[in-house]
């Protein structure tokens, strides 16, 4: 029996979320052995929710834009940006995970009243955002990689794209509002 993955996209949507998602709780649970992770300077690591702030800047750029492109018609443009904001965000998961599984996450350095009712919220429609994106995220994906372009209009790629790069945004947004609000303003 041969295997495709095109016959397969809501199957793999979900093992990959299961995997991504279980790789981001064991990050932050501290159930990823730190020992099996390489060592950098503690500069590098300070540097990371910086770096990840750009990230975030950069990927709300590249979204904006592919949503235009293909808003144009510009099939070829919105495809390259979709997959640089899919980098973009990869290399983001990928900083936050490490830096998180060596220090934990950071403590909000504010006023009280300020961390309970303005930035648990916050961070909370951040958080539920990016878990909710990871389906959908891989779906879209999945349906694109497997499907040539003259297919995907008969596809729900369109209609959950529109809702996973709204959602996307917001969630890349209200993270670099986090991190203001935890390295800039406090």
């Amino acid at each position: 029996m041969e295997f495709r993955a095109r016959d397969h996209v809501p199957a793999l949507t979900g093992v990959l979320s299961a995997i991504s998602l279980a790789l981001v709780f064991g990050a932050v649970l501290g159930t990823i052995p730190v020992e099996s992770l390489p060592r950098v300077p503690s500069g590098i690591v300070d540097a990371i929710p910086h770096v990840n702030a750009a990230i975030s800047l950069v990927a709300i750029g590249t979204i904006t834009t592919a949503w235009r492109a293909i808003r144009r018609g510009n099939v070829d443009r919105h495809r390259a940006l979709m997959l640089a904001s899919l980098v973009l965000f990869v290399a983001f998961l990928a900083l936050y995970l490490y830096r998180v599984a060596l220090v934990g996450t950071a403590p909000f350095p504010g006023p009280e009243t300020i961390y309970q009712f303005v930035y648990l919220p916050i961070l909370a429609i951040h958080i539920t955002l990016a878990i909710v994106c990871v389906p959908l995220l891989y779906y879209v994906l999945l349906l694109a990689l497997t499907r040539p372009i003259e297919e995907l209009p008969q596809t729900s790629h369109r209609r959950i794209g529109r809702v996973a790069a709204s959602l996307w945004l917001v969630s890349f947004g209200l993270g670099v509002v986090v991190y203001a609000m935890l390295y800039v303003i406090y």
